[in-house]
């Protein structure tokens, strides 16, 4: 996906460094000051981010819009259900 087809985020988390659980833990802060709608891009370096954030939105009314490898990191938009 180039840079043009990407989501634009309303707000962004740099959750690079954090361990597990601290990348969910930032994104469900995150979600809490958002509308319905609006989308929150989440960066995390932690593996285990991989799992938690889509089994948390599988489990939750928020929808995952992207989750893929960025480098040696993880990149996430959610859209907040």
């Amino acid at each position: 996906m180039n840079d043009s087809q990407r989501p634009t985020a309303d707000l962004f988390i740099d959750a690079r460094g954090l361990g597990c659980p601290l990348p969910l833990l930032k994104a469900k802060q995150g979600l809490v000051g958002l509308e319905a709608g609006q989308r929150l891009e989440l960066l995390a370096s932690d593996p285990g981010a991989w799992e938690d954030i889509a089994s948390f939105v599988a489990l939750s009314r928020h929808r995952l819009e992207l989750r893929e490898p960025a480098g040696e990191d993880f990149r996430f938009v959610l859209v907040k259900g």
